[in-house]
């Protein structure tokens, strides 16, 4: 099979595709003939050696993806070989072939293309998590979703909208922030133009934010911790735009504010019920169209340095997706 491999940390640039062994799997495990793998930044990430993990090289990068089951290992007992399935895989989906575990499967709901499937895990799951776990976010409060346009920012906007709160996008440009508005933000900011503070709170009624979603962190993270309501929540999901920010403790201390960590990842390996239950509730949403999971970009297998060229230069606009087969 063709796989796409990181031999050592670095450059993503230095990634190449090779022929590999077919993988057989153990137990509890199934292989997957990959249809579709999600490209996420934490892939980026991964590739140079600034993710919370780091797996012995040489892997093959991807942690989600989409597919049919061609195989399947001793005391696997709720998928059989042919089934369409969702699968995070932590490494390994950027190939025609990957191993997966049985519990961190999903089936792939009626209805849903493999590209939408490979796409839906890592964002929507993040941002559900973020919003419903973390934030405990409620129907009319005020979110504001930073980096509104990327992959887990533009989940937040439709979740958030599901959810029933008035969503705030914020973005660097304006097509960035059309896109936002229509996946079912209710008001904008571009914040390369505008004063962060004052936009939200001008889009509050000066009330603040009840909820942020950060997923940028770097100069974003202060001036919008500044705007926060009494009581907020203030979500620390990643640090997209570059440098990870120093905060001035007083301001959380002001607000009675929470600053609360989103580490999705660690969350489905501790919890794989409440998991599971989110993502049921993620695909209750789409069938009912209250989220769209829309696929911005496709790549082949053979694109997959544009796929990182585009997450390392923040071109990406909602979901990108390696087709594998």
């Amino acid at each position: 099979m063709k796989a796409v491999i990181c031999k050592e940390y670095g450059d993503f640039h230095d990634l190449a595709i090779e022929e590999m062994d077919n993988p057989i799997p153990g137990p509890g495990q199934v292989c997957i003939d990959v249809k579709a793998a999600g490209m996420n930044f934490p892939d980026l990430l991964l590739v140079q050696g600034r993710y919370q993990m780091k797996p012995p090289t040489p892997f093959v990068p991807g942690a989600e993806c989409a597919g049919i089951i061609s195989a399947i290992g001793e005391g696997v007992s709720r998928f059989s070989i042919g089934d369409r399935v969702i699968a995070y895989t932590l490494n390994g989906a950027f190939a025609q072939k990957v191993l997966a575990a049985e519990t961190s499967l999903a089936p792939l709901p009626e209805g849903m293309d493999f590209d939408v499937g490979a796409g839906i895990t890592t964002t929507y799951a993040t941002s559900y998590y973020a919003l419903k776990q973390r934030a405990r976010l409620q129907k009319g409060e005020n979110l504001v979703v930073l980096g509104a346009a990327g992959g887990v920012g533009l989940a937040a906007v439709e979740l958030g909208a599901a959810m029933g709160a008035r969503v705030i996008a914020a973005a660097s440009t304006e097509e960035k922030l059309d896109l936002c508005m229509a996946h079912d933000a209710d008001s904008r900011i571009n914040y390369e133009k505008e004063d962060l503070k004052a936009a939200i709170k001008d889009a509050t009624d000066s009330k603040g934010a009840d909820v942020i979603y950060d997923p940028v962190g770097d100069k974003y993270a202060e001036p919008a911790l500044r705007a926060i309501g009494w009581n907020g929540r203030y979500l620390v999901v990643g640090f997209a735009a570059g440098e990870i920010p120093k905060i001035p403790l007083n301001l959380v201390l002001l607000k009675t504010a929470s600053l609360v960590g989103v580490f999705w990842g660690a969350f489905a390996m501790r919890d794989p019920a409440a998991h599971a239950q989110n993502m049921a509730e993620i695909f209750d949403f789409y069938q009912k169209g209250k989220i769209k999971a829309t696929v911005t970009r496709r790549y082949g297998l053979d694109d997959f340095m544009q796929g990182f060229e585009d997450l390392a230069n923040r071109r990406a606009k909602g979901k990108l997706v390696l087709i594998s087969s």
